[in-house]
C-alpha cells in the first residue's frame, strides 16, 4: 500500500495566524487601523458558547478588537436586528458573526441578510454568495476558503483537476465548489439525490466530504492517489464516551488516498483561522487599503 500523506490543518492555521497578526500589525502602524469583529451568541448553547469563547480569545491574540454580544435565548427578532443595524454602523465594527444556530423562534436567513454584506465575515449574505458564483471580490465562507487555502498549499496547481464535492450546502458544498470552479477544476457536485455515488468519488482526484454523516465515504470510494478534503465532524460512541470522526472512514482510506485531511486536526483549525482572515480583508476594503495578506 501507497503512504497516505497527512493535510496538517492545525499547523497551517497557526502559520496563518502568525501572518494576520503581522499584517494587523502593519496595518496598525501605517495606517491606524485596528479590525473589530463583532460575533453575537444568542442563547446558552454548550458547543455555541465554547466557539464564540474561542473566537474571542483569538481576535484579540492576533491584535484585533473584539466585541462581544451575548443576548438571552428569548430575545426577539426586533431586538436582534436592532442591534446588527448599530454594528453595521459602528465604524470601529469591521466584520459581524451571528453565531448560528439560532434559537428557533428567529428567523435566521432574514437575520443574515440584515448583516451589512461587506461586514459578513461568514460569508453567507447573498450578495456574497452572488460574488462568489460571478468571480468578484467578496467574502467567502470560513470554512470552504479553509479547504481551498490546503488544497492550494498541497497540490500547486490543480487546472483540470476533477473534483467531487459530496455535500450541496449553502455553508460548504456550493461555495468550495464555486472555489475550485475559480481554480479551472473540472467539478461535481454530488448529493443525496445522486446515483452511483461510490462510482462518481472513484473520478476524483480531489474528494472533498461535506455531509455530516459518520464516515459515509468508505475506503473504496477513493481513487488511488486522490486527495480528500474530510469537512465532517461528527462524535460518536466509543464506550461510555465519544469521539470525533470524520465524514470520511479515515482508517480505509490510509494506503489509497494519497493525501488526507485528518479529524480532528485537519479543516477544523481553519475556520478561526480563515475568520480572522476575512475580518481582516473586510476591514481593509472598507478604509481602502490595499490587501497583502495572501
Amino acid at each position: 500500500m501507497a503512504e497516505t500523506r497527512m493535510i496538517d490543518g492545525k499547523a497551517f492555521a497557526s502559520n496563518l495566524l502568525l501572518q494576520i497578526t503581522a499584517d494587523v500589525a502593519l496595518a496598525g502602524d501605517a495606517h491606524g487601523l485596528q479590525p473589530g469583529l463583532a460575533v453575537v451568541l444568542v442563547g446558552d448553547d454548550p458547543a455555541s458558547r465554547v466557539y464564540v469563547r474561542n473566537k474571542a480569545k483569538t481576535t484579540v491574540q492576533v491584535g484585533m478588537k473584539s466585541f462581544e454580544h451575548r443576548l438571552p435565548a428569548e430575545t426577539t427578532q426586533e431586538t436582534l436586528l436592532g442591534l446588527i443595524a448599530g454594528l453595521n454602523e459602528d465604524r470601529a465594527v469591521h466584520g459581524i458573526l451571528v453565531q448560528l444556530p439560532l434559537p428557533a423562534h428567529l428567523d435566521s436567513a432574514a437575520i443574515i441578510a440584515a448583516i451589512d454584506p461587506d461586514k459578513d465575515v461568514d460569508g453567507l449574505h447573498v450578495i456574497n454568495a452572488g460574488r462568489l458564483a460571478a468571480g468578484l471580490p467578496g467574502l467567502v465562507p470560513c470554512t470552504p476558503l479553509g479547504c481551498s487555502l490546503l488544497l492550494k498549499d498541497a497540490l500547486g496547481d490543480m487546472a483540470g483537476l476533477n473534483a467531487v464535492v459530496v455535500g450541496r450546502s449553502n455553508l460548504v458544498g456550493k461555495p468550495i465548489a464555486q472555489l475550485l470552479l475559480q481554480e479551472n477544476c473540472t467539478v461535481t457536485i454530488a448529493h443525496s439525490r445522486s446515483k452511483n455515488l461510490p462510482e462518481i468519488c472513484r473520478g476524483a482526484d480531489i474528494l472533498i466530504a461535506a455531509v455530516g454523516r459518520p464516515e459515509m465515504v468508505r475506503g473504496d470510494w477513493i481513487k488511488p492517489g486522490a486527495t480528500v478534503i474530510d469537512v465532517g465532524i461528527n462524535r460518536v460512541p466509543a464506550g461510555d464516551k465519544t469521539r470525533l470522526v470524520g465524514d470520511v472512514a479515515f482508517d480505509e482510506a490510509l494506503g489509497i488516498a494519497g493525501r488526507i485531511t485528518p479529524v480532528p486536526g485537519g479543516v477544523g483549525p481553519m475556520t478561526i483561522a480563515c475568520l480572522l482572515r476575512n475580518t481582516l480583508t473586510a476591514a481593509k476594503r472598507i478604509a481602502n487599503i490595499s490587501e497583502t495578506v495572501k
